[in-house]
């Protein structure tokens, strides 16, 4: 059985959109051609690949396996396209960069300058969200090249060290923990806290340093920003674990202070993720050894 890749990534469409009025839309074709072409994909693999209900399209399990395949095909190809682009002697391309919070704010600015400055003919989308998001996004082939900096175990992800982050405890300047060296972990107990989202790399990693130790600690508030998180332990309400990289403005300026703990020091990976067995452009082969390098 060949199939058609027309009507495959018709499918797609139609995945991606959950509707075969969206899927219509989107294609520039009728809705009546969306299903025509969907029953004839559906009649070629011998199996239902949608579920049709009066709030759209779901899946089936096939349909899911379908999906995976078919964004493997579709990402093979657009690296083909760039490969002989390359050959050809082309400018341009788009490489597709996904990162999370803290390395695209922190991290990847100066990076990205230089980068761009070797390679102006080279179009840059970077897509910035918690490691959750990011990791979904490279499971759908929407993304190039990845970089994170919370923990990431799945079969399809291959995980490569980039760099090591140190994470420190930061207050307000006046807070009464600041204003005492050294402390211990202990009298971090029932601290009040401002943290990250669920699904945030940094989240995972400070409640695993804090109460992997037993510490007694409650949260306040949630913020999905670093800057925000920052601002606000400025301001006096609670303590903080962010990134020493993140932190290195407001410490300069004396808004926040490091607190000096002797018994607890937190570092993590900072982690380079691509899908196995899926090829890398040229583009991002290149992206990849200039951030290594």
């Amino acid at each position: 059985m060949a199939l058609n890749l027309h009507l495959l990534r018709l499918f797609m469409t139609v995945a991606e959109q959950g509707s075969f009025s969206r899927a219509a839309q989107v294609a520039h074709i009728s809705q009546p051609a969306v299903s025509k072409g969907i029953q004839e994909l559906e009649k070629q693999v011998g199996l239902p690949l949608l579920e049709r209900g009066a709030r759209g399209v779901r899946l089936t399990e096939a349909g899911s396996r379908l999906q995976e395949h078919a964004g493997a095909i579709f990402a093979a190809e657009r690296v083909a396209e760039e490969e002989l682009r390359a050959y050809r002697g082309l400018s341009g391309g788009t490489l597709r960069i996904g990162a999370s919070l803290t390395i695209a704010n922190y991290y990847l600015p100066p990076i990205l300058a230089r980068f761009i400055a070797d390679y102006p003919d080279l179009n840059l989308h970077l897509t910035s969200q918690n490691t959750e998001t990011i990791v979904a996004l490279l499971l759908d082939y929407k993304l190039d090249v990845v970089l994170v900096e919370g923990p990431v175990h799945h079969e399809r992800i291959e995980v490569r060290k980039w760099r090591e982050d140190e994470l420190v405890v930061v207050a307000a300047s006046q807070h009464p923990l600041a204003l005492r060296a050294p402390i211990t972990a202990a009298d971090l107990n029932d601290a009040v806290w401002v943290v990250r989202e669920p699904g945030s790399g940094t989240r995972e990693v400070v409640e695993k340093a804090l109460l992997g130790r037993h510490l007694r600690w409650k949260h306040t508030l949630e913020i999905n920003s670093t800057a925000a998180i920052k601002q606000t332990v400025a301001s006096g309400l609670g303590l903080a674990m962010v990134s020493l990289h993140s932190a290195a403005d407001q410490i300069a300026l004396g808004k926040l202070r490091v607190l000096s703990i002797s018994d607890l020091k937190v570092t993590r990976p900072l982690t380079s993720l691509h899908l196995k067995n899926r090829p890398l452009s040229l583009a991002a082969r290149t992206f990849e050894k200039f951030i290594f390098e």
